[in-house]
């Protein structure tokens, strides 16, 4: 698998660079078609600096890891014959000091609710067994150095 994705940033014109007040706010443009402006965190870079209505890398981040849990979730629960009807989930992600001495995220919490539907429903035994077998298969979650926990 291979994937590309375009970022690309330019100065305003007329306004200043080198004083570091120059907007962070830059585009993604993705392999797949889809396009975003994105900005940094403004817990990172004050306004207006940066553009609190857009999306940051770091949310960014923190949505691609919960949503790949779920769509490995969801398959493994298509595979086992388990009926999915609402997906939802509430992360967290704890960016802090590492032990290098570097900002990371240090550690990220999935907290899924799932709706079953059909006749049957998996015990939370089986539920667990589905979040631990996507956890295991999640590329994203295999990529990284933060803890993720999923309750």
């Amino acid at each position: 698998m291979n994937i590309t994705a375009r970022i690309s940033w330019r100065r305003s014109e007329g306004t200043s660079f080198v004083d570091g007040r120059y907007s962070r706010v830059h585009r993604w443009d993705l392999d797949g078609g889809a396009s975003f402006d994105i900005s940094s965190s403004p817990e990172i870079v004050p306004v207006p600096m940066s553009d609190p209505g857009l999306m940051d890398p770091e949310e960014a981040f923190l949505a691609s890891i919960s949503a790949c849990h779920m769509l490995f979730f969801l398959g493994i629960a298509a595979k086992k014959k388990w009926v999915v009807e609402k997906y939802a989930d509430d992360a967290t992600g704890i960016i802090e000091m590492n032990a290098d001495g570097r900002m990371s995220f240090t550690s990220i919490c999935l907290k899924p609710e799932i709706l079953f539907g059909g006749d049957q429903q998996p015990g939370e035994e089986m539920i667990s067994q589905i979040h631990a077998m996507a956890h295991a298969n999640c590329i994203l979650a295999n990529s990284i150095n933060a803890t993720i926990k999923i309750v």
